[in-house]
């Protein structure tokens, strides 16, 4: 079992900066995938990106990996966004899946993820 909870999303306008938590409660036993997930409104949700719990380093999504990153400390999941866009609007999810479900697509699709935050709303304005 693994309990996971958003926090930092907000409203700011285009240019500037946010970063997301999630703070992480694991009942031990396996490795697992860390990741945020996107989903703006009326789209399909999208892997921002994400990391193994015992990595030193995320796997970001290409087109955004220049302005967002990721890091994990002490059970808590970081997403890092600077320059934000309009089109980064959405609700952020945090996720995590056993290694056992996710293998090498760890930060690249969310299929494996078995445990979800309930969000936290992110919206840029123009």
């Amino acid at each position: 079992q693994v309990r996971l909870a958003e926090s930092g999303g907000g409203s700011v306008q285009a240019g500037g900066s946010l970063r997301l938590s999630c703070t992480i409660r694991f009942d031990r036993g396996d490795r697992y995938c860390l990741m945020w997930v996107r989903q703006a409104p009326g789209k399909d949700r999208e892997a921002v990106g994400g990391m193994y719990d015992d990595d030193a380093h995320a796997r970001v999504r290409g087109s955004l990996a220049d302005r967002f990153f990721i890091s994990y400390d002490q059970n808590a999941l970081y997403l890092q966004m600077d320059s934000l866009k309009p089109e980064d609007s959405g609700t952020y999810y945090c996720a995590a899946g056993p290694m056992s479900r996710v293998g090498s697509t760890c930060g690249s699709a969310d299929d494996g993820m078995l445990y979800w935050g309930k969000g936290t709303l992110v919206t840029i304005s123009s």
